[in-house]
């Protein structure tokens, strides 16, 4: 069932995606791990969707949802170190409809670190408009923020990838989809697409919902259904009838969230950065230094810390009985972006690491869920890495 190749020194993520399948429900999935810019761990295994459907393959995609986030600020800092944009500069240096509504004073960083203050949209979203990059931008630009940008931090579930990407057509002249490509994708081989040509769509694999129980909700699920104006409510519910097996999604540039790749291009696409190549020292200190923390995420409900738009390790699992105890475990130097359902996309650069998770069964949690946590904490175990007890993996 499982494929590929994975060095001795790294069986035990091998046998971590193992019992992914045995033990965990898996149904299709691959993973990558590069150090110092080599593959050490390349394997997939399973079926594309239910059991009379398609092999995994080395090179099937899938829809990896907020991992999209992690390509869009990648994006973003590769203009940083260009000296391209500016931090520190107002949105509206570069985009001038963005000041509307309270918004003059919001920066770039606001917008990486989830504090400028647009988690979503009050006004309900047509079907379909979704995909349609100018009106959803548009809209970023004239909501009114539901908090003084920067005094707060809520996640972008969705908008975050026209808050960045925007700012990044504005200043490349490419569109973000185009700019990923070019500057990042194309050049470290990264099997990741965001506005999939037609040539790709028969290698992405279909997702498979996670159903949960509705005896035992989450936290989350219970403020969505006691306030339907909640910001997580809008958040989850008011997303456009955006369906992540659609052709009309794969083809759009949904930078929050409708990448597709393969465990390959999640990795692939963070080697660079692990090894210091692709922008300079400085610029990638600053990229994953945590920028914003809190113990109440305005929409995910669950203490969260960020960088310049990524992840850093975030630890839930003392949380009280009652609370979402959703969880993302990585080292002090480590930085990537989760995708909705478990998927993952990071690199150390302290370790040279990068590593790439892709499935298509959907798993509980805002976070990550057993099995991609799994992957990850064999992939630092077989460094050496001896316990996360301190909220991160360290040696």
């Amino acid at each position: 069932m499982i494929s590929g190749t994975c060095s001795d020194r790294f069986a035990a993520v091998r046998t971590a995606f193992e019992d992914n399948f045995a033990r965990h429900g898996e149904v299709g999935a691959g993973v990558c791990v590069t150090l110092d810019g080599a593959t050490v761990v390349d394997l997939w295994g399973g079926v594309q969707a239910g059991d009379d459907a398609e092999p995994w393959q080395a090179d099937t995609l899938v829809t990896v949802f907020s991992c999209t986030k992690g390509a869009t600020a990648l994006a973003a800092h590769v203009l940083v170190d260009r000296g391209e944009i500016d931090l520190d500069r107002l949105v509206s240096y570069y985009w001038p409809e963005f000041a509307a509504n309270g918004k003059d004073r919001a920066t770039v960083r606001m917008l990486l670190n989830h504090t400028v203050g647009v988690p979503t949209w009050r006004e309900k979203i047509p079907k379909g408009e979704v995909y349609d990059w100018d009106a959803m931008a548009a809209r970023c630009a004239a909501e009114a923020p539901f908090w003084e940008p920067g005094t707060r931090q809520g996640y972008h579930m969705l908008s975050f990838g026209w808050l960045i990407g925007e700012v990044v057509r504005r200043v490349s002249g490419s569109s973000l989809g185009t700019f990923l490509r070019q500057a990042l994708a194309e050049p470290s081989g990264a099997d990741f697409h965001l506005g999939a040509a037609e040539s790709v769509q028969p290698r992405i694999s279909r997702v498979i919902p996670f159903v949960p129980d509705p005896a035992s909700p989450s936290a989350m699920t219970l403020q969505v259904r006691a306030d339907r104006s909640s910001i997580p409510a809008l958040a989850l519910l008011n997303q456009g009838g955006m369906n992540p097996n659609s052709r009309d999604c794969h083809a759009a540039e949904i930078g929050g969230g409708g990448g597709v790749s393969s465990a390959r291009g999640l990795a692939h696409l963070y080697r660079g950065f692990a090894t210091g190549e692709a922008v300079g020292a400085d610029t990638l200190a600053a990229m994953g230094r945590v920028s914003a923390a809190t113990e109440c995420d305005a929409t995910l409900g669950v203490s969260t810390r960020f960088g310049l738009g990524f992840m850093a390790s975030i630890d839930n699992r003392r949380r009280p009985d009652g609370w979402d105890r959703d969880s993302a475990l990585l080292s002090d130097t480590a930085f990537g972006h989760v995708g909705a359902g478990g998927s993952i996309g990071l690199c150390d650069p302290a370790e040279r690491l990068s590593v790439g998770y892709a499935m298509n069964r959907m798993g509980e949690g805002i976070l990550l869920n057993e099995r991609g946590q799994g992957l990850v904490d064999a992939v630092y175990r077989s460094l050496g890495y001896r316990s996360n007890e301190s909220g991160a993996w360290r040696r």
